[in-house]
């Protein structure tokens, strides 16, 4: 095995291009959210309890989709229930 040597330029460098690389990283755009959230996201989100989203549900504050036996919530409402533009919805 072939010992190396680092020199003082050397260092320079790899710092330059680590700094380089973490900048990239640090000004990368935002993920973008989920588009449909399951319950137990809008729960942490909220900071509900399971009652309150039923509630929510059943009053119409919060529009749901139900699949299957999972229920699907769209982010763009539950962020405009969050500013207060949101509407309720009327069920029948």
């Amino acid at each position: 095995m072939a010992a190396e040597i680092l020199t003082r330029e050397d260092l320079a460098i790899f710092k330059t291009e680590l700094f380089r690389e973490l900048r990239e990283l640090v000004n990368a755009p935002a993920l973008q959210p989920k588009k449909w959230l399951k319950t137990y996201e809008v729960r942490d989100l909220l900071g509900i309890s399971p009652g309150t989203l039923q509630n929510m549900r059943i009053n119409g504050t919060l529009s749901f989709t139900k699949i299957g036996g999972l229920i699907f919530y769209d982010y763009d409402d539950i962020l405009q229930l969050m500013e207060g533009t949101r509407k309720t919805v009327k069920r029948s």
